[in-house]
């Protein structure tokens, strides 16, 4: 690896400013999440079937409004798409801390609506300012930054909130999220090209685009999918009739692709309920202070199963990854103290970031390349219900049966989801090969 292009990178004034605006602007939403839980749960008395209500009705919304957010950018431009997402910003994360969980909720699905689109803008923007190698490596230190902001600002935010600062905590949110998209007004890097660009350059520039979607994703998680898997799909969209071109427009869907979007919505699933399951058991075993520990272990231990399934030259079956992380999920709720939670943590963290570079890998693989950003779109969409899924089942389990119960149920469901697509599977290749043992066979 040519160290030295980071370095290079480092020095264009607009690019170390726009990565370091990315890394900040990410900060206060990585803290959201445990905030809001805990805003709900220890603040208005409510159970973790209400918080994992509401992250889902925050993730359906960031899901719905992901796509007309990119649409906005490339029609109206970069300060005009921003203005409605600077103003909620401010305006709903300061009003949320300090009304009833009823109104929470249409708050909070506005607050995804209009959620300032980071990932989609600092990609797209580091797309234009570099190319070629350098491309690859500014897409390569914004995964880095991101991955250091989603270690430290769920523990952040978890320290806020059991400290009693859960409305000060989120009305920080609002305000230093809109002080970084009001910075991305001034600054107002280009989202497009001034010159013509070939097709060869342009190509080049949205395989780069969509392998810096998939890397953003693997960098958020485990802790914080929503966002970055909502905007995954192309940045340019074209229309299409409904009618005349459904068909056509969704050839690239097989049976094996459905197998991998399953497995992206499966993950979801138990990372979103993994997510409230530590709050929970550490919040009912009286050791709230101490959510951060274990966020930073789990997270730190995604980093660390990334780095070393990168280095690995054989891909592994990412249902076979999601098997292995669900059913190592269960055990998590047996812990009966932090550090025996932070250590359960690891082997589950260690398969998150692998599982996810798993199924794009196979996505890649096995849709053809001019379908390849709508496919990668629809999978983003499938991991982002699985994580809307996750967070309200964990909570009832949690609230009717016992804070363990959460990872039990998560962990069991994403088993039998593994168990079921492997048994299909085998069916499958079993059909084909009666069906090509008897094409083969001379005519009796």
């Amino acid at each position: 690896m040519n160290f030295s292009l980071y370095r290079e990178m480092l020095s264009i004034t607009s690019v170390r400013r726009l990565l370091l605006v990315g890394m900040v602007a990410r900060i206060p939403h990585s803290a959201a999440g445990v905030l809001l839980t805990l805003h709900i749960v220890l603040t208005l008395g409510k159970g973790y079937a209400a918080a994992g209500a509401a992250a889902a009705v925050f993730t359906i919304g960031i899901a719905i409004g992901a796509p007309w957010r990119g649409r906005r950018v490339d029609t109206v431009g970069l300060r005009k798409a921003l203005i409605p997402s600077v103003v909620s910003e401010l305006v709903i994360w300061s009003v949320v801390p300090h009304v009833s969980y009823e109104w929470i909720l249409p708050l909070v699905f506005v607050g995804g609506l209009l959620t300032l689109p980071i990932f989609s803008v600092i990609r797209q923007s580091l797309g234009v300012l570099v190319d070629g190698e350098q491309r690859r490596s500014a897409y390569a230190l914004d995964s880095i930054g991101t991955e250091v902001v989603f270690m430290i600002g769920p523990a952040v935010g978890a320290v806020v909130a059991t400290s009693g600062f859960t409305v000060l905590g989120l009305t920080i949110v609002g305000v230093c999220t809109s002080a970084a998209g009001l910075f991305l007004l001034w600054f107002n890097p280009p989202t497009r090209s001034e010159g013509v660009l070939d097709a060869g350059q342009t190509a080049d520039r949205d395989a780069d685009e969509l392998h810096a979607a998939e890397a953003a994703v693997v960098a958020s998680a485990p802790a914080h999918l929503q966002e970055a898997a909502s905007e995954m799909a192309p940045t340019v969209s074209q229309p299409s009739g409904l009618r005349g071109k459904m068909a056509r427009n969704f050839t690239w869907f097989t049976a094996a692709v459905a197998a991998v979007f399953a497995v992206a919505a499966g993950s979801g699933m138990v990372l979103s309920g993994t997510d409230v399951g530590i709050v929970a058991v550490l919040q009912r075993g009286g050791h709230e202070s101490e959510i951060g520990i274990v966020f930073f272990f789990w997270c730190a231990s995604s980093v660390v199963g990334g780095l070393i399934y990168g280095a690995m030259h054989r891909p592994v079956s990412p249902i076979l990854l999601l098997l292995g992380m669900a059913a190592l999920t269960i055990p998590m709720g047996f812990a009966g103290d932090t550090w025996t939670l932070a250590l359960l943590s690891l082997l589950p963290g260690l398969l998150c970031a692998p599982v996810l570079s798993a199924a794009s890998e196979k996505v890649a693989d096995i849709v053809d390349e001019e379908r390849r950003g709508e496919a990668m779109g629809w999978y983003g969409s499938a991991l982002t219900a699985g994580v809307a899924f996750g967070s309200p089942v964990a909570g009832l389990f949690i609230d009717g049966v016992g804070p363990w119960a959460g990872f039990v149920a998560i962990g069991t469901a994403g088993v039998v989801l593994c168990l079921a697509g492997l048994f299909l599977q085998l069916r499958r290749r079993r059909s084909m090969t009666i069906t090509q043992t008897g094409a083969g066979d001379p005519a009796t």
